[in-house]
């Protein structure tokens, strides 16, 4: 064991982890102050994706900003596009159909798994596990293709519409959503085989990065984050939007607030939002999947070409979009990250005056410092991890 008087005399030095390290998810730079082996303090530096996002939003009209939602979190674009068509309508004073806000409940918790999936899979890469990578990435593969079902794409979406969403859900995307329900609850029970047991997963994580309910209210965590340190805050339950109200599942929430903690949480989330996808497929009554407003909604593409009126709307509304009242509103919604806001000031013109992203990802990283220092480096990488962190949506 070494002597207390050398570990005082070790020299602190500092350690920059990333941006191209693969384990700092590719674009964050971690300034760590290290005293051998222990942390002292970790900074993060962001700003290398960034994109003006807010601002470009000025510039653009209402309909034509959605696709740039995409590129937040890109892993779960469908999230993304939730919130921002929510708080458009909100300022328009409407309400979107029954069957169109089914059919976005089922989109958004589609997203919520492909974003689990994936940050399950690329933690137990950044921790020396492969295979839970290849096995998440076979199953996230499932859902991309119920959204390539949907509407054509598979990552970047746009699917989300000011009025409803792009194309009415088909049988086929009803059938391929029960196979998933079918399937999914057996390969959650390999991955818990293959990780949950696991010595060595459980040595990387219990106990590591914890941050307690004070502390996460006081960091403003959200999400899977938040609700690992005790806290029972999910926007879907609290403050309901959509027809979340209507369906039966719960919130796990954790007890250490750890690493370890933050993966059950997530791994139980993905399980009930296959309950929530059952019943919103089974119950998703019929109707129109758009408002009934030719001012928001283009008419039907097949329809477009053979009638002169048909042309000039869609050549009006694509070209000129629509006025929105004056006013400002904010919404936000429980992404798979954790509380996604979106700020809008409207001067009553067909663009933006102001439009302000409130992401989880960015509030959620100031927690790092917290959960890392008086650890290990090695924990660094682990509590980076437990965060699921996408700088699409953290630099904007």
């Amino acid at each position: 064991m070494a002597d207390p008087e050398d570990l005082v005399a070790t020299k602190k030095i500092t350690l920059h982890l990333g941006p191209q390290h693969p384990s700092a998810h590719g674009l964050l730079h971690l300034i760590v102050e290290l005293q051998g082996e222990r942390v002292l303090s970790v900074e993060p530096d962001i700003g290398y994706l960034h994109r003006g996002t807010e601002k470009l939003a000025e510039n653009l009209l209402y309909h034509q900003f959605v696709p740039y939602t995409d590129r937040l979190d890109y892993l779960c674009a469908m999230s993304n596009n939730l919130a921002y068509v929510m708080a458009v309508e909100k300022l328009l004073d409407i309400e979107v159909t029954d069957r169109s806000q089914y059919i976005r409940v089922v989109a958004a918790e589609l997203s919520r798994i492909a974003g689990h999936l994936l940050c399950v899979g690329a933690w137990g890469l950044d921790l020396g596990a492969m295979t839970i990578l290849l096995y998440a990435m076979r199953e996230r593969e499932m859902v991309l293709d119920i959204f390539e079902m949907l509407c054509g794409a598979r990552m970047t979406l746009s699917y989300m519409r000011v009025g409803g969403v792009r194309y009415d859900f088909t049988d086929a995307c009803k059938v391929a959503c029960f196979e998933l329900v079918r399937i999914m609850p057996k390969r959650f029970d390999e991955y818990e085989k293959i990780l949950t047991g696991n010595r060595i997963w459980l040595k990387r994580n219990k106990g590591v990065g914890v941050i307690t309910p004070d502390q996460a209210i006081d960091l403003g965590l959200s999400g899977p984050a938040l609700r690992a340190s005790g806290i029972k805050w999910d926007i879907r339950k609290n403050e309901p939007y959509l027809v979340y109200d209507r369906f039966d599942f719960k919130i796990p929430v954790g007890a250490n607030g750890d690493c370890f903690d933050r993966y059950s949480v997530r791994i139980e989330e993905m399980r009930q939002s296959l309950r929530i996808i059952e019943q919103a497929v089974s119950q998703m009554p019929a109707g129109p999947f758009n408002v009934d407003d030719p001012r928001l909604v283009p008419p039907p593409h097949d329809s477009t070409y053979d009638n002169m009126e048909n042309l000039i709307h869609h050549f009006k509304y694509v070209s000129h979009g629509f006025q929105v009242p004056k006013g400002e509103v904010y919404v936000s919604i429980e992404s798979p990250k954790g509380e996604l806001g979106v700020y809008i000031v409207s001067d009553g013109s067909e663009k933006p005056y102001r439009l302000k992203l409130r992401t989880p990802t960015f509030m959620n990283l100031q927690s790092i410092n917290q959960m890392a220092k008086g650890g290990y480096l090695a924990d660094v990488v682990a509590a980076l991890s437990s965060l699921d962190p996408v700088f699409g949506e953290c630099d904007k």
